[in-house]
């Protein structure tokens, strides 16, 4: 309860302002579009069960501020920051529970301003934020790239980012590891959006997939001149390591903010 008392105080500490130049309809599409130039903060609230032979539970939530950046009149650069705080209970057989601060992942798109089919391409970088025990104790970095394409109603695509160790990490394995995320946005006229994606992990020192398939309902809502996305999704782990969870929940609330 205490977690969730601390999402319900960052929630309400969001900034209100009101993203009136769009109509909601074309808001709800371009934020299926992870690089729209669109500035926005979601907070992404996970619940994952259950973790080893303890059947132990895990809750993250994702803080994920993206804040576009105008180069020229054809091209962005799209900051995508992704800062999870964690609370853990007996996740591993000797493991205890935990609070805190997990990794920090920071993507940087560099994207045209196109119609229709985008690309996105650019650096990421794993900063080891992670605190009691919670994190890789590692620096890392690598390439991240995405191809979508918006069709009518539809925004469908594939995220992609390979994250190599810079630092030695005196106790954990080196980081190597490739992120696949293909998704599926169907958004109607009246903002309810059908969301389907994989937020497949490969890891290549441990060669082990981790697969969560996520399927969820977003629909865009007024508070005063304030929008803001509000989703819910459900997981199921198509593949997972030994221990790893079975099935979560997600809700997202998304605040739009103009640029």
């Amino acid at each position: 309860m205490k977690f969730i008392a601390m999402m319900g105080a960052a929630v309400m500490a969001a900034p209100g302002l009101a993203a009136a130049q769009d109509s909601d309809a074309d808001l709800a599409k371009k934020l299926a579009n992870p690089v729209a130039d669109l500035v926005s903060l979601p907070f992404q609230f996970n619940y994952d069960c259950c973790y080893g032979p303890a059947d132990g539970e895990r809750v993250t939530l994702n803080i994920q501020p993206v804040v576009p950046i105008h180069l020229t009149e054809d091209w962005n650069l799209i900051v995508r920051t992704i800062v999870p705080i964690v609370s853990q209970t007996q996740t591993t057989p000797a493991g205890g529970d935990a609070l805190g601060f997990g990794d920090t992942l920071q993507t940087f798109f560099f994207s045209p301003k196109t119609q229709g089919t985008t690309v996105g391409f650019g650096p990421a970088v794993f900063y080891p934020t992670g605190t009691d025990g919670l994190g890789s104790g590692q620096w890392a970095a690598g390439p991240a790239g995405l191809v979508l394409k918006q069709d009518g109603h539809m925004t469908y695509g594939v995220l992609a980012t390979q994250l190599w160790s810079l630092s030695d990490a005196e106790s954990n394995e080196e980081t190597n590891s490739t992120l696949l995320q293909p998704f599926f946005n169907y958004t109607f006229p009246s903002t309810t959006g059908i969301v389907f994606n994989l937020e497949s992990t490969y890891d290549w020192t441990r060669e082990q997939w981790t697969v969560p398939l996520n399927v969820g309902v977003t629909h865009m809502y007024k508070l005063g001149e304030q929008r803001i996305q509000a989703g819910i999704f459900g997981r199921y782990y198509v593949e997972k390591p030994d221990g790893g969870p079975d099935w979560g929940l997600r809700f997202v609330v998304t605040y739009l903010i103009p640029s």
